[in-house]
């Protein structure tokens, strides 16, 4: 395990930092994630959220295309990879398991729905 990280423990958020969550859902999401990930054609979900986070790290807004060399848009996925690998080691966190943390997620229709149902109760 990598030392900057933490296993679960029992006091209520302790160590859980945006690290905590960006790992869980890289590394461990829950079954029922995976399997509706695979179901929308999603099976590469790792390095979807990775890079994602990654790029999202350095990158606020996209950027204009004389901000940023042909070189690095050419290899994106390899510094994307690299920005969440040192985005996940700025400090250290809590890990979170499938045991002490739970979630599910929607297409947009499918929450839509739900807070429809919600709504009419």
């Amino acid at each position: 395990m990598n030392p900057r990280r933490r296993k679960a423990v029992a006091s209520e958020n302790a160590g859980i930092r945006e690290q905590s969550f960006a790992e869980f859902l890289v590394q461990s999401p829950p079954e029922q994630v995976r399997t509706k990930l695979r179901g929308w054609g999603v099976f590469d979900y790792k390095s979807i959220f990775s890079r994602a986070i990654g790029l999202n790290a350095v990158f606020h807004e996209p950027p204009d295309e004389n901000s940023v060399s042909s070189e690095f848009i050419r290899n994106y996925f390899r510094y994307a990879d690299h920005m969440f690998a040192c985005r996940q080691q700025m400090q250290a966190f809590t890990e979170l398991t499938v045991e002490n943390f739970h979630f599910d997620i929607y297409a947009s229709g499918e929450y839509s729905r739900i807070l429809e149902k919600s709504w009419s109760e």
